[in-house]
């Protein structure tokens, strides 16, 4: 568009301010400006069409709503404006190949200009290169600013300073002094460690004890599974500051010894849970949602009928032939017999399996991202010491910092790696653990929850072939990373 062009037009005004402190015009400032400079070119502003966002950053428009009704508006059938007003190009967008994307779209499939009222263009290739400069410029701007606040947040972290708010049994004094307790959560922290630890309760019924007990979350909300896994592995209540990679000794108060939370986090790393198997708490007997079905793989359900029996739910709902029936006292038999074979020295095998969590796998793929990432930011601060805008110091400076942070994701990337097996030592501490499991299987005082949990910590899942009559059972360990 000819910014001279004295036809009248009809246009929108897209008004930000964004989070960061940064010198900038108000909201009502920049709509002043803007109506004034809508006036002198002939541009008619309607007051449904000007779009204003206070205190939201720009790095990616799909987090400004108003932007986004402003673009849903401009590829309509028949827009009712032809050109957007800005005060500067990145208030439009500080992200370059959102501002293309977005520019290049409403130019082409919507024939409207967005037009920076402080940042002129000619038109021509010129005037291009110099619009993808300013843009360039823009971006280059925010994401230092953003490595500008990680850097000092990062040297709070080094010496120890508190980033987070404070975890469930603390609260904040404020003025940076360490965090102090809340003995009322301080009790129910020791509790869910109890629980989990000594009575062998899983995070679900945990979760259900606390908001059975009107017990409420830090955000006054009923506990669920993941935040009692948090609490238990929050490192926080032995004494450590841990903050992107950053681990220090905190000066707070501690209510919960190394030993029992050694003790939580190792068999929270050596319980394997396959996908779809319900937590034994949610379930009837200690043996339902282990036993499969030959046919379809299915669980089969526990029926407490006057012969209480199991057998495959898609059977019972007419989804394949052939029934997977067994009697709950056969199956709890043959289960009791076999491990009895195996304790007196029957062969058998198992195979190795990640925490449950799969937290470690989860791991590996984070760092690996974040090493991609690193090689983007790499390339960048080159091409801002190439282009003059870094001095060689600062480029210096940069490269440095980014190489401790690759040396630091190259490391935990290294400790996710398997740790050689020795399967004889291996056998013999499933073999340790099979007894025991053995022994609370027996033991007719045990609730079935506790009974549920200790099986379920060796054994994957147990397959009923009825027309061959047989069980296999399928064994594993839990390799720590």
């Amino acid at each position: 568009m000819n910014e001279n062009s004295t036809q009248l037009q009809y246009g929108a005004l897209y008004i930000r301010v964004s989070t960061d402190k940064q010198e900038e015009l108000s909201p009502d400032a920049q709509k002043r400006l803007l109506l004034d400079y809508a006036k002198s070119h002939s541009i008619l502003i309607s007051p449904e069409y000007i779009f204003t966002e206070n205190g939201i950053s720009g790095r990616k428009a799909t987090k400004r709503p108003e932007f986004q009704r402003m673009i849903a508006i401009a590829k309509s059938k028949n827009p009712p404006f032809s050109v957007i007003l800005v005060w500067k190009f990145s208030r439009f967008a500080r992200n370059q190949e959102e501002s293309i994307v977005y520019k290049s779209m409403l130019k082409k499939q919507c024939h409207i200009d967005v037009i920076s009222i402080t940042e002129p263009l000619i038109d021509g290739p010129f005037g291009s290169l110099i619009e993808r400069i300013i843009e360039w410029m823009d971006e280059y701007y925010s994401i230092n600013l953003s490595n500008e606040v990680l850097r000092g947040m990062t040297e709070k972290a080094l010496r120890g300073g508190y980033q987070t708010t404070p975890p469930y049994g603390y609260t904040s004094p404020g003025c940076g002094k360490p965090f102090t307790v809340v003995p009322e959560e301080a009790e129910v922290v020791k509790y869910i460690f109890d629980q989990y630890v000594h009575m062998h309760k899983d995070p679900t019924a945990i979760a259900r004890l606390l908001n059975e007990k009107s017990i409420l979350t830090k955000r006054k909300g009923l506990f669920e599974k993941r935040s009692v896994t948090y609490i238990l592995k929050n490192q926080f209540y032995i004494g450590k500051l841990i903050w992107n990679g950053i681990e220090r000794d905190g000066t707070h108060e501690t209510f919960i010894s190394p030993e029992l939370f050694r003790e939580a986090n190792e068999r929270l790393e050596t319980t394997f849970k396959p996908k779809h198997r319900h937590n034994i708490s949610t379930c009837s007997h200690w043996l339902s949602g282990l036993v499969k079905c030959s046919h379809c793989g299915a669980s089969l359900s526990y029926s407490r009928s006057k012969d209480p029996s199991f057998n495959c739910w898609k059977y019972a709902k007419g989804m394949h032939p052939g029934s997977a029936w067994i009697t709950e006292k056969t199956l709890v038999n043959s289960v009791l017999e076999y491990f009895q074979k195996l304790i007196d020295g029957a062969e058998f095998s198992f195979s190795y399996h990640a925490p449950s969590s799969a937290s470690k796998i989860d791991d590996t793929a984070l760092y690996q991202k974040e090493l991609e990432k690193l090689s983007v930011k790499e390339t960048r601060i080159r091409e801002a010491y190439e282009a003059g805008i870094d001095t060689l110091e600062e480029y210096k400076t940069n490269k440095q910092r980014l190489h401790q942070e690759r040396e630091r994701l190259v490391s935990l990337l290294e400790q996710t790696k398997v740790v050689p097996e020795d399967p004889e030592e291996d056998r013999k501490q499933l073999m340790s653990k099979i007894q025991s499991v053995y022994d609370i299987l027996t033991n007719d005082s045990i609730d079935y929850e506790t009974k549920g949990t200790f099986i379920r910590s060796i054994v994957e899942e147990i397959i009923w072939d009825r027309p061959n009559n047989t069980l296999t059972f399928r064994f594993y360990m839990s390799k720590h990373f």
